[in-house]
């Protein structure tokens, strides 16, 4: 008998690099989580003893993370262009249309 770990998508942890560019300005907390590597118990166990890894912003009982505290925890320079060069995504996204 054989078994097989079956996961949903986007339940992996942790992210590549062009995802990590590729993030909205803002986004949630299990978001960051994921980035982190981390489970979703706790990162909220570190947001609400302020112990998170990067800056979060709390409206309400939501907490939001910004994508350049992020990217500065992880030792990412978000103004860095050259960040993300490499990547196909961004790559493209800059790239001219093509005249046909």
């Amino acid at each position: 008998m054989t078994t097989e770990t079956i996961q949903k998508p986007g339940s992996e942890r942790g992210m590549r690099l062009s995802e990590l560019l590729e993030l909205p300005v803002t986004f949630d907390l299990e978001t960051a989580n994921r980035a982190y590597g981390m489970g979703r118990t706790k990162g909220f166990q570190l947001a609400k003893l302020g112990a998170y890894p990067c800056r979060l912003i709390k409206i309400g009982a939501v907490y939001r993370v910004a994508r350049a505290d992020l990217l500065r925890s992880l030792g990412i320079d978000p103004n860095d262009s050259d960040a993300g060069a490499a990547t196909p995504a961004s790559v493209e996204r800059t790239s001219a249309p093509t005249a046909k």
